[in-house]
């Protein structure tokens, strides 16, 4: 059974936290890629910036659903995940638009596992950490390459 050492891209392309948006989204047109891993002064995984993100920035704000009951206001709307939602909108920076704390793998997780967390919880890309060290990242189309039979060699 392949394992993510095996098929990972080890070449990274990382943003910073402080990156701005638009610099962001230009990184991630240029190279192609749906995400990347964002890494603090340290090497150490922050979080991931996805296409996804980024997109989120071109939605209307939400009004919460609200109800009056009794002559108050009964919100139907959960206030963290609408708050969660405005500052993706109005981010300027990788920090503001990213998910922190990113489902992560090992080099020994193997492909079984991972296309399974990709499909239940559908993510397009994984990054692949040592000790909270980003060691490299592996993407929809690393795990589609397996199937042609032609891993990446590294």
């Amino acid at each position: 059974m392949l394992t993510a050492a095996q098929i990972m891209t080890t070449e990274l392309i990382t943003l910073s936290p402080e990156t701005d948006i638009a610099q962001a989204a230009r990184v991630l047109l240029d190279n192609g890629i749906n995400g990347a891993p964002v890494v603090d002064d340290q090497g150490r995984l922050v979080g991931i910036l996805c296409q996804s993100d980024l997109v989120v920035q071109q939605k209307r704000i939400p009004m919460p659903t609200v109800f009056t009951l009794l002559d108050s206001y009964v919100s139907l709307t959960s206030t963290k995940q609408w708050e969660k939602q405005i500052r993706k909108i109005s981010a300027l920076t990788v920090a503001e638009a990213m998910t922190p704390d990113p489902v992560t793998i090992t080099g020994q997780t193997p492909l079984d596992d991972i296309a399974g967390l990709m499909v239940d919880n559908n993510l397009h890309t994984l990054p692949v950490v040592d000790d909270d060290r980003l060691v490299g990242i592996i993407g929809k189309e690393d795990v589609l390459r397996t199937l042609l039979g032609s891993p990446k060699a590294h």
